[in-house]
Order: structure tokens, then C-alpha cells, then sequence
């Protein structure tokens, strides 16, 4: 281990983007004196923003590490003994201030939300680094030149952007920016850069669908560098009177009817579907799903897109290699599957195809956000306890993890583990997919995971 105190002079103070450290495995940087609390302020005199800057900044063999630990600084020397990671983790992945939108977009669901939830669900990010580090959606429309060189010089491809539309006309109505739209302008430079993007367009009807869908999808095309194209539903609460309907039925099958032939074009040129419909405009148009293979490794699958697919194909298959091995499906009591209203009716279908017509389906009505708002990962925990005491609270009730976020917290604040004691009834956490709803049917009740 290796530490020098250092003097005011050579570290006048931690700036704002300094990272906590929350934990350091035994290797290079933990025999240099890294310890968890430590405050990472800079690697060979540079400031480090956030972990992508860590992991650019640590790469060299040798390199010393400014922190603040208990109030005062120390430099680490760190020498590395491999190329692998480093094995140091952060409370969070930007050191600085998160970057917030800076539009005033007619669909943004942030806010569309109820009042009294936690204050970080109503922080609009358009961080371009969230972008690259989890496949957040930004618009651009707050890159600065600076963002754009480091972006270029530090690689970070792919991204994930927000589009809607091409037109300038159209993109004002959607996007209502307060500052000058450069976002298509900066796109072309970071493609044309090497950075490749993966598209979202959120369609509004009456507003960027139809012709004005081909023209956005057209300008896309022509951009090798767009990898590939989502397209979704807007989504309203009952929390805002701009919205009363977003797509029914018809409206659904005629967007359907303009992706699928984008599909069979782009198929013809580049090999893969290219763009992609949201989930949700099948079950709406009431259109049969596309198979696993037709979405290309899923490219956008956190946006909704091939994940009724995914669960199809995944729930059979582990269901039926336990049948196959004599695996006990009988349940000891009833089970119930919690779903939120959209995905009931398939799930109920996925049942009875695998011979689990016992197992009973509860679909929970979305009252927290209301509006159009059916989605299963969308649940506050009132709903999910409100439901399943009106049921009866009998048996087993399995609920995806989906609802919860990482401290155990569904939506409104209501911890999974006191689910159980709200509704009455016997309440389970399980993986969201579908290995992991049949993993939990095909074992006997009193083994699934809480």
C-alpha cells in the first residue's frame, strides 16, 4: 500500500463531481490503499465526473488516485498486475449533477405524475452518459460541443436517442424545446464520428404517425450508424388533462401496417427488421406477435419491444423441459399470477397452452397513475395489496420483481415485503420473465423466492 498526505496547494478542495466509493474487491486497488468511503476526486491530476471517466482515466498500467478520506486528501498509487477491471464500486454512476431535460415535451410522462411520490422519480434525466451506461433515452438537445468531443474521443457507443420526428414543424410540437433544437445537426456528427445510435420515436396520434412516420423512418434509414429503431405508444396518466386516448385498435393496426413494410425493406437491404413496434401496438391492434428471431437480439427489448415474445418462447421452454423430467407441477395450494391489465389476457393465454389452466391470473387496475397506464412494471403497491385482498387473499400470489426497484420499493413508496401484510394474502416475489414463472410453478409452493 502506497498514500501521500497531500497539500492544500495540490488539492484545494473536492469539486462537485467526485464519487463515492461503496465497495473495493481484493486486487490492484484495494493493495493501493482504496477503501470503501473513500471520495475518488481526480486519477493523475484529472477531475473523474462520473465511472466512465474512472474506467477511461484507470486503464495505464500505473496511475495515481486523488481522494478525500475522514476530511482530508490522500494519493494512492495504484500499479496494475492485469488488464481486467479493477473491482471498485460507486453509490452511483455519475459523480456530478445528473443532466436534465431541458424540454417541455407534449407527451413527457414525468409530468404526468401523481404528486407524493419519492422526489427521484420526477427528475426529467437527459444525461448522455445514462445513455451509454444504461440505455436511457436523450434528446440531444443539451449537448454541448464539449459533450460532443468527449462522446468522440471516449467512444461511447452505442447511445440511446429520443427522435420523434424529423420534421422541424412536427418536433416543435412534440418536443417544445427552450432551447435552440440542434439534436438532428449533433446526431450527424456523432454518427458520422463512428457512434453508432439506437432510435426511439414516441408516436403521438394524428401527430407523428402515418406519412410523417415514413419520413422520419426514411431519414433514419439513410444513416448506417442508426442500428436500430423503436417505436411506442404514448403513454398518458390520469394526472393531466392534455390527453384523453392514444391508439385504439385502428390506429394500432394502421402504425403496424407502416412498420412492417419499413421491416420487409430494410430486411431486403441490411439483413435484420431494423425497426421495431412496441409490444403494447400488437396486444392493441389484437395482432399476432412477431416470433423471438424476428427481433434481431432484441435490440430494444428495455423499450418494450419483443418482450411478450421473450416470455412466450421462455416460460415453454423451461416449462416444458420440467415436464419432461417428472418435474411436480401440482400445487399445494392455489396460485394466483398478478399482472397488470395489458398483459393479463396473454398471460392467461401462455397458462392454458402449457396446461397451467389451475393457475389462476389477477389483473390489477392501475389507480396510482390511471389514464392509459396498463403496464405490469407500472403497479404502486396499494393496487397490487387492494387487489389481491378484494380476491379473497387465497393461496399464493406471485408478483414479478419488475414492481420494485433495488431498495425493495414498489412505485409508491410501499416496500414488497409489507405486501403480504396489506392484502392479507400470501404474496411472493419472482424473476419477471418467463423461466422464472415457471420455475416458480413447477416447484412445490413453500420453495419460491420471497
Amino acid at each position: 500500500m502506497s498514500d501521500r498526505t497531500v497539500s492544500t496547494q495540490e488539492y484545494p478542495g473536492r469539486s462537485e463531481g467526485a464519487g463515492s466509493v461503496s465497495a473495493v474487491e481484493r486486487g490492484d486497488a484495494y493493495r493501493a490503499g482504496l477503501r470503501a468511503g473513500d471520495v475518488v476526486v481526480s486519477v493523475d491530476g484529472a477531475p473523474v465526473r462520473d465511472v466512465i471517466d474512472w474506467l477511461w482515466l484507470t486503464d495505464g498500467p500505473v496511475f495515481d488516485v486523488c481522494v478525500e478520506r475522514e476530511g482530508r486528501p490522500l494519493v494512492l498509487t495504484v500499479r496494475r498486475s492485469s488488464a481486467g477491471p479493477l473491482g471498485v464500486s460507486f453509490d452511483s454512476p455519475l459523480f456530478d449533477a445528473i443532466r436534465e431535460c431541458d424540454n417541455a415535451c407534449a407527451f413527457c410522462f414525468i409530468s404526468q405524475l401523481p404528486p407524493g411520490l419519492r422526489p427521484s422519480l420526477y427528475v426529467r434525466d437527459d444525461d448522455y452518459r445514462l445513455s451509454f451506461l444504461s440505455g436511457n433515452f436523450v434528446t440531444l438537445t443539451n449537448l454541448t460541443d464539449d459533450d460532443v468531443a468527449r462522446i468522440t474521443v471516449q467512444h461511447l457507443s452505442p447511445l440511446h436517442v429520443s427522435v420523434h420526428a424529423v420534421d422541424p414543424d412536427v418536433r416543435g410540437r412534440l418536443i417544445c424545446p427552450t432551447v435552440e433544437d440542434r439534436a438532428l445537426e449533433l446526431l450527424d456528427t456523432l454518427l458520422d464520428t463512428g457512434i453508432e445510435v439506437h432510435v426511439q420515436i414516441v408516436l403521438v396520434p394524428g401527430v407523428n404517425d402515418g406519412d410523417v412516420l415514413d419520413e422520419t423512418l426514411g431519414y433514419l434509414a439513410e444513416r448506417p450508424g442508426v442500428v436500430s429503431v423503436g417505436c411506442v405508444p404514448m403513454g398518458f396518466t390520469g394526472h393531466q388533462r392534455r390527453f384523453s386516448a392514444s391508439f385504439d385498435r385502428s390506429l394500432a393496426c394502421s402504425s403496424l401496417t407502416r412498420i412492417h413494410a419499413w421491416q420487409q425493406r430494410m430486411r431486403a437491404g441490411r439483413g435484420i427488421g431494423w425497426v421495431y413496434a412496441a409490444d403494447e401496438l400488437y396486444l392493441l391492434a389484437d395482432d399476432a406477435l412477431p416470433g423471438v428471431d424476428d427481433y434481431d437480439d432484441f435490440p430494444q427489448y428495455e423499450n418494450g419491444v419483443g418482450m411478450v415474445s421473450a416470455f412466450k418462447a421462455e416460460f415453454a421452454e423451461v416449462a416444458g423441459a420440467r415436464a419432461d423430467t417428472g418435474a411436480d407441477t401440482s400445487a399445494r395450494q392455489p396460485v394466483t399470477a398478478v399482472s397488470g391489465t395489458l398483459f393479463a389476457p396473454v398471460l392467461r393465454e401462455v397458462l392454458d397452452a402449457a396446461g397451467f389452466g389451475s393457475v389462476r391470473v389477477l389483473p390489477v387496475r392501475n389507480s396510482l397513475f390511471g389514464g392509459n397506464v396498463s403496464v405490469t412494471g407500472l403497479l404502486g403497491g396499494r393496487d397490487i395489496a387492494a387487489a389481491v385482498a378484494r380476491d379473497g387473499s387465497a393461496g399464493t400470489y406471485l408478483i414479478p420483481e419488475v414492481v420494485v426497484n433495488s431498495d425493495g420499493l414498489l412505485l409508491d413508496d410501499v416496500p414488497a415485503s409489507s405486501l403480504g401484510g396489506l392484502s392479507g394474502g400470501d404474496v411472493r416475489l419472482i424473476g419477471s420473465d418467463g423461466a422464472a414463472l415457471a420455475r416458480a410453478l413447477t416447484t412445490p409452493t413453500g420453495r419460491t423466492r420471497t
